[in-house]
């Protein structure tokens, strides 16, 4: 690079001929210095890559970086959150002219095809979403952003829409006019609805770019976007006639819709509930993108859209035989975890997380995943020492105690670092094997019953405690089998199973609906000194040098940046007046 060669070159000169620099060169180094700066991001996408490197403005993703030189030469994780989800967004500097506008669609599709294949790491983040976030910093050109956004997004493709919610999360937030120019350019209603019902992609779109924006936005912006034309949209989106996928997306738009309450009771008054009623039969259902729409339709009914009358999953579910499932007190609130604990979904846009209630010390054990979206999902072993940052982006094989497989991008993760496996992409409908050698201290892999090599990273660092884990990017769902029926493809070695060793109390089994947990946590007593976390260990411990507290060691200690402040921490003192 020019930079990198410029500043080498001045760094070999002697102090005399430094001296003699004039100021206008001394000027123009800074420059350099100040582009070389905001050039050194590297590029993320969901292919191949590789990076540790993330620019701080971003907080939230879905693109992950990959290191593929980690496989000989791991290191520790970068001290600066890394983002697996998204490429760093980098603006234009204050030295460089706008740059040209280009075709919006061209554009679009570029960042489409550059987030699947691009792996250079040296380079900046993609031009084309460079300069469509450019674009997208004037109301007529966010407005031009979303339009080609619905327009040319293919349906076929498994991350459409989670680019869509990249590129929308990236860009700056609309203004109200702009709100109100798109509800005009659009005209929904459910007429629209029904038309060009060949062409689904158009409605797919139009749907995820509607959650997207309903997600990003809050109170007046939100309850203006849903307009009684938009709410005939989405529900009529969701009749019998509607291509499956854009039924799945107008219920997480009308999901993510009910996050503001007023939102949530114009919904709930629709009569939903009759057209989620036909829809959550799907939930067991052989086409997996109608299971799809079966489960996020069943978690609706018990958590959002409550139909009178209707019995609840949970009080139906049969787990006399479920002996180990996710821990659904373990994971953030953005999981949907089905009530028979074996089954989880995320379409949020951050990358979340969830492990086994069963940990193992010792022995050789296995399970079985089935993919149900073939995006991007983080599958493997994690142990108790693991830390998963949702809104960060640490997943499963994001530490040195855990390891993943990650079959869209086909790529085995170790402590953030990644490198290529042999098993090609996977499918909808296709198995995954996971076996556990904690004798021969090696993890093995399978795609329907076909093995990789062993990896054994992790046990350099973990020897015990391994729990069942994964970590999902936006809209996928997998279900888990820990040995409570028959394996699909159980390996030739002999092994256990979680099933056959675990043990859970009744009331343990039960995953409340939102409501429910939130009505018992109201009748819970908390004393005035307990940690503001965990509200269950006395608050003694003080962070520093910010100096906050509030909190207990045991989840001090599992803490990098102070939860009020965000300043790192360096280190957690124990305050002697609140030890009994």
């Amino acid at each position: 690079m020019i930079v990198a060669s410029w500043i080498a070159f001045c760094a070999s000169r002697s102090l005399e001929q430094v001296l003699l620099l004039s100021l206008e060169q001394l000027h123009s180094l800074r420059v350099w210095e100040s582009l070389g700066t905001a050039r050194t991001m590297g590029n993320s996408c969901v292919c191949r890559e590789d990076s540790d490197v993330d620019d701080g403005s971003v907080t939230r993703g879905q693109l992950r970086r990959v290191d593929h030189t980690a496989a000989d030469h791991p290191e520790a994780r970068s001290s600066r959150p890394r983002d697996p989800v998204r490429p760093p967004r980098r603006g234009r500097g204050p030295h460089e002219p706008r740059r040209k506008k280009q075709n919006v669609d061209g554009l679009v599709l570029d960042t489409l095809a550059v987030i699947r294949t691009l792996v250079d790491n040296d380079q900046e983040p993609p031009y084309s979403m460079i300069t469509l976030h450019e674009m997208a910093e004037t109301d007529d050109g966010w407005l031009e952003v979303v339009q080609s956004l619905i327009r040319v997004i293919p349906l076929d493709d498994p991350l459409g829409p989670a680019v869509i919610t990249l590129l929308l999360d990236e860009c700056p937030l609309p203004t109200k006019d702009a709100l109100q120019k798109l509800s005009g350019m659009l005209s929904l209603s459910s007429t629209v609805a029904r038309q060009d019902a060949v062409i689904p992609s158009k409605h797919r779109n139009t749907t995820a770019v509607l959650g997207c924006l309903a997600e990003k936005l809050a109170g007046p912006a939100s309850i203006g976007l849903l307009s009684p034309g938009t709410l005939e949209y989405l529900l009529e989106s969701l009749s019998s006639e509607a291509h499956p996928t854009v039924m799945l997306f107008a219920l997480i738009a009308l999901e993510k819709f009910s996050q503001t309450s007023e939102n949530k009771l114009t919904v709930s008054e629709s009569c939903i509930g009759d057209r989620l009623g036909i829809l959550e039969s799907w939930a067991d259902h052989t086409d997996y993108l109608k299971r799809q729409v079966g489960f996020c339709s069943q978690w609706s009914l018990d958590n959002l859209f409550l139909k009178d009358g209707r019995q609840f999953t949970y009080e139906k579910v049969n787990l006399s035989n479920i002996n180990a499932m996710l821990n659904s007190n373990d994971v953030s609130e953005y999981l949907k975890i089905s009530p028979s604990g074996l089954e989880a979904r995320c379409d949020a846009s951050s990358f979340e997380s969830v492990r086994c209630t069963f940990c193992v010390d010792s022995g050789v054990w296995y399970y079985e995943v089935t993919v149900v979206t073939s995006g991007v999902m983080q599958i493997g072993w994690a142990t108790k020492d693991s830390k998963f940052l949702n809104h960060e982006g640490y997943g499963i094989g994001d530490d040195e105690y855990s390891c993943a497989y990650d079959g869209c991008r086909q790529l085995i993760w170790y402590n953030a670092r990644s490198k290529p496996h042999s098993h090609p992409c996977w499918k909808e409908g296709d198995v995954i094997g996971f076996l556990l050698d904690l004798g021969k201290k090696q993890m093995l892999f399978y795609l329907n019953g076909h093995e990789l090599p062993p990896e054994k990273q992790v046990f350099s660092s973990a020897t015990s405690g391994f729990f069942a884990a994964a970590s999902f990017m936006s809209y996928q769902q997998c279900e888990f089998n820990f040995g409570a029926k028959p394996f699909r493809h159980p390996p030739s070695v002999k092994f256990s199973t979680f099933n056959e060793f675990a043990s859970l109390a009744s009331d343990e089994k039960i995953i409340l609906p939102r409501h429910r947990r939130l009505a018992l946590l109201k009748q819970v007593s908390i004393r005035d000194n307990c940690c503001t976390l965990c509200c269950d260990q006395m608050a003694d411990t003080e962070l520093r040098p910010c100096g906050h507290s509030g909190m207990c060691m045991e989840c001090a200690l599992q803490l990098e940046t102070c939860p009020l402040c965000r300043q790192d921490i360096q280190t957690r003192v124990r305050l002697i007046s609140h030890v009994s």
